[in-house]
Order: C-alpha cells, then structure tokens, then sequence
C-alpha cells in the first residue's frame, strides 16, 4: 500500500508539471515599422508574464522578418528549427499571405511537429476566406469587419459629404479601398469618393503632395487603412497644411500615431476603430499594471485576448499540441475587458468581438487617461456589436490532421 502511495504522489506530480508553450513573435523588429512591432511584442511578453503558473508556462522570441515575406518564411523556419511550434504575426498582409502558406505546408510535411499561427494584425480578408486554414487564427476583426463598423459611424454624420481613400499599395490597402467603396455606397449612396490613392509601403517620407491632392479634391473627409510611419507622417502632413478634414482610420491608436495626431491639432477629428480603449469601463487591472511598467497604454488589447485565449484552449484541450489546441480554440468564446463576449468563429476562424470607433482629443467629462503623455485621450464615437460585424465567410475549413 505503501508503494502503490508513492506511485500515486509521483503521478500526480509529474501529470502537474508545468509545459512551457513557446511562442515565435514573426514581425518586422527593425526599419520603419519597428516601433510598432516592438510593442506588440512586449504585449506578447507582458501577457506572457500575467499567464503563466505552475501548471502553464509561456515563453516568447522575437525574429525580425524586416516586413518581407521571403524573411518571413526564413525567420518562421529558424523558430521551428528551434522548437517553437506557435507562431504569432501581424503587421504586412503580404507577410501573413507568406507565412499561412508555410504553415499549411510545414503541417502537411511534418504532421508530427504542427505548427499553430496566431494573427493578431494582419486583415486581408482573404486569410479568413478563400485562404482560410485550421492552422490559422485571426484576432483582428478583418478590412472589410473594421470597415462596416467605420462606415455605419460614419454615416451618422451628415455633414459628410466627400470622401478620399488613401492606402498603402498591397493587399491590406487595396482591401481596405475596395470595401469602403463598397460599404460606403451602401449606407450613404449621397457621399462621393473624390479621390483614391495608393502609395508605396513604409517607402514616403513627406506626405505634403498627398496632402495638397486631398485639399485640392474638396474632400471634407478621409479614410486611411495607414499604419505605422505611414500613417504618423500623413497626420503630421495634414497637420503642418492646415487641412481640417475628419479621418478615419483603422491604426490611429497605434504607437506613434496619437503624438502625431496631438501634433496636428486635428482634436476629435481623428477617429480610429477599434477594439476599445483605455477610457471605456474597464475590467481587472490590465491597463493599471501595463502603465505602471511601460508608461504607455495597453493600446493593442486583443493580443490580450489572444493570449488568453491561448490558455483556455491549452487548459481546455489539456495539452499545448498544436492541433488540440485549435481544435480547442474553434468555437471558444471569452469575456472582454469591456464587457462584451469574443467568440473564435468556427467556421473560418475570425474572431468576432465588439468595435469601437473613437475620437482622439483633451481629455474631457469621463476621459481619464491620454495616449503617450499628450494630454489628450480617447472617446467613444459609437459602437457596432459583434453580430453585427459578423460579414459572411467563404471558407471551408478542412478538418485538422
């Protein structure tokens, strides 16, 4: 009896043992996109650190894809080389086009050592339709999600009148252009697009002629898929020209971009849709402890839930296998900080949650907190539920393997 004891305790404590789930952060960590790459990963890090005990550890590794989707494939290839078997990526739809792609093949050469891709940014519609995979998870709603909740805000404006789209020239950009094209004629058929602009990729280093082409269209308004340099240094064009048009935006709460829009003096003319913010109502103390260490907001929170959903799926399947852990993640659904309910679409895996759009400009009434010491914060301009973001899929997922 006394032995069969000792087993018994032996068991269970090796059924305990923690396992460290490691994950390769693929993203570009050096030239014009760094910044914002480097704090998605210490988002990724941060929430590393909140998750882990004594049962589940988390563990995270940067690799620089320098926004190319060859590296990307180079960097995706050294992390699992390294034994890394969850591979998040965001920023570049042509490096998540790269990556998906890699990852199906991988899976299919080597069926024991899956791999599992976590997209938190990247959202070319494609990647959750004809593209979509078991091994693909997005945590981003996708161009053409971000751009209904955009449209049905900015359609409640009346005074509204011109529109001009400026975008980056690759597959993200050119989504973003196609469905405000097409949601706009849908819920304001008045409102005419006065011009359509595509630009090289982080390559503009002074937007003023872009600028002067908006001013010239009699635009009164703008919309911008812009993330990045690209977007900062639009806004600081705009700025420096005087042009007083409202924009909207899909990254204006990207790091960077609120210092530049408090730099141009655009005060809740620049509206951004998102997933929330820091002047919501909040739930735990995410934001609290996040500031305390960075100095900044916790400003791209569904690497947040991401993160915790991973862990539930892991907790879930009672295992961190790759494939358990999808199987687990399709369908789940958990608790935002604001309230609402995110479920992992099991259909095309697209995440559906609550969008905002807000303003940027002083704080104000309930506005507690600014955005990188401006002084300045956002506020919420409306709201589009989950179920109403939910745009058709034509994914047909393929079973897991």
């Amino acid at each position: 009896m006394r032995i069969l004891a000792v087993l018994a305790v032996v068991f269970l404590s090796l059924s305990a043992r923690a396992e460290t789930i490691k994950i390769a952060f693929i993203d570009p960590l050096s030239g014009p996109a760094a910044a914002v790459t480097q704090n998605g990963l210490d988002h990724f890090r941060f929430m590393a650190a909140r998750l882990s005990d004594s049962r589940w550890q988390f563990e995270v590794t940067g690799f620089d894809n320098k926004l190319n989707p060859q590296e990307t494939i180079v960097q995706a290839q050294k992390a699992v080389d390294a034994g890394i078997r969850i591979l998040a990526q965001g920023n570049g739809s042509g490096a998540a086009g790269a990556l998906a792609d890699f990852v199906v093949k991988h899976n299919e050469r080597n069926p024991d050592a899956a791999v599992l891709y976590l997209n938190y940014a990247a959202i070319d519609p494609a990647l959750t339709n004809e593209k979509c995979s078991p091994w693909h998870f997005r945590f981003d709603a996708h161009a053409g999600m971000k751009m209904k909740a955009l449209a049905t805000v900015l359609a409640r404006q009346k005074a509204v009148k011109k529109v001009y789209l400026i975008n980056q020239d690759y597959s993200f950009g050119r989504a973003v252009r196609d469905s405000a094209r097409a949601m706009l004629a849908a819920a304001r058929p008045d409102i005419e697009i006065v011009g359509d602009e595509l630009h090289p990729l982080a390559k503009i280093t002074d937007f003023s002629p872009y600028v002067a082409k908006i001013r010239a269209s009699g635009a009164d308004s703008v919309i911008t898929g812009n993330w990045g340099s690209d977007l900062a240094l639009l806004l600081k064009a705009a700025g420096e020209s005087g042009l007083q048009a409202g924009w909207y935006t899909y990254y204006a709460s990207g790091i960077g971009s609120p210092t530049a829009v408090k730099q141009s003096g655009l005060a809740h003319r620049v509206f951004a849709v998102i997933e929330g913010h820091p002047n919501l109502p909040q739930q735990g103390d995410i934001e609290e402890r996040w500031r305390a260490q960075h100095g900044g907001s916790f400003n791209v929170p569904r690497i947040g839930l991401a993160m915790e959903m991973l862990k539930a799926a892991a907790v879930k399947a009672g295992s961190a296998e790759p494939a358990a852990i999808g199987r687990a993640l399709a369908g789940l659904q958990q608790k935002t900080p604001y309230g609402g309910l995110a479920t992992m679409r099991a259909a095309d895996h697209q995440l559906l949650q609550d969008l905002y759009v807000a303003s940027f400009g002083p704080l104000q009434g309930d506005m507690r907190l600014d955005e990188e010491g401006t002084g300045w914060g956002w506020k919420s301009a409306g709201m589009v539920k989950a179920a109403d973001t939910a745009l058709p899929t034509t994914c047909v997922m393929p079973a897991f393997r």
